[in-house]
């Protein structure tokens, strides 16, 4: 699993912390934490905001399932909201669907705390692209 400390700054933002990644599967959970200033007026996380937990942990699963070699260059994501999502922690699971040299097919759960009621799912197809490297 990545170290946490390479995770990319914005996760500072949204709360991210891994919690697990089976490579069997291919399948990463994760942690997030919606703050009060991602909440619009009807009390729910704004919409682009739930884009990024999922984005987030779907593309993590593919950097995880690569050891940290590609990451996805997303080419289009479709969401559906099942319900508002409120503030505090939020629990995510992202998985590859599949995995060929051209294109990835991902795929993102966003649940309550629990894992229990799921708030919004997401789908994605990418291109598998170099993790650049620092210098």
């Amino acid at each position: 699993m990545a170290d946490a400390a390479l995770l990319p700054n914005y996760n500072d933002l949204m709360g991210s912390e891994v919690l697990s990644f089976d490579p069997a599967s291919e399948t990463i959970t994760m942690r997030f934490v919606a703050p009060q200033c991602f909440i619009t007026g009807r009390g729910g996380v704004q919409g682009g905001l739930v884009a990024g937990f999922l984005d987030e942990v779907m593309g993590r699963a593919h950097v995880e399932a690569t050891k940290g070699a590609e990451a996805p260059l997303n080419l289009e994501i479709a969401m559906t909201l099942m319900k508002l999502i409120p503030e505090g922690p939020l629990l995510a699971k992202g998985r590859v669907i599949r995995r060929g040299r051209r294109a990835i097919f991902l795929e993102g759960e966003l649940f309550d705390a629990a894992g229990t009621t799921l708030y919004a799912r997401a789908t994605s197809t990418a291109i598998p692209t170099p993790v650049p490297r620092a210098v």
